[in-house]
């Protein structure tokens, strides 16, 4: 483990990202993983941060609720089996760590784990939610993202980036 600044390799990142990235929970000894590939990293309030999108449907989205913290893992080697796995499959019917070959390590400032692969690792604590809705969202977007889910929008959880390593 190396520690880096939050915003470390951040284009590299920021492209894992835009085909898919691990968030993970862990409240009350389950532990879910999920692909994300939505996201943004920066700065609010003077804290670093990382700002997850998780539809309200999902079963990360109750754990998030009670566990108030995340962890993000941008995988710097294939995970192609274990994309497939996390993006498909609900952590409410199976244990997607166990179905991927999945291995997690304990998480430094934070009770949730992150994934043991090689890459950058983010630890967030919740410090702000909130659901959106099709008010002020562009008709467009709104119709091309949620009208065929019959409005299960997102909420956007940012978190406070605690602490940010790579893992080799």
């Amino acid at each position: 483990m190396q520690r880096v600044p939050f915003d470390f390799n951040a284009e590299r990142n920021l492209n894992v990202l835009s085909n898919a990235a691990f968030l993970t929970t862990h409240f009350e000894g389950k532990t879910n993983v999920m692909v994300i590939s939505w996201g943004a990293l920066g700065f609010m309030w003077r804290l670093p941060i990382f700002v997850a999108m998780v539809r309200r449907s999902r079963f990360t989205h109750s754990l998030l609720d009670k566990s108030r913290e995340f962890t993000v893992t941008f995988p710097y080697a294939d995970q192609t089996k274990a994309v497939a796995i996390c993006g498909q499959e609900s952590g409410r019917r199976i244990d997607k760590l166990a179905a991927s070959g999945l291995s997690v390590r304990a998480g430094q400032s934070v009770a949730t784990p992150v994934l043991d692969i090689p890459g950058m690792q983010l630890e967030c604590k919740i410090v702000y939610e909130r659901l959106m809705g099709p008010t002020r969202l562009d008709k467009t977007i709104n119709e091309l993202w949620y009208d065929r889910q019959s409005g299960n929008y997102h909420t956007f959880f940012i978190g406070e980036v605690v602490d940010s390593y790579l893992t080799l």
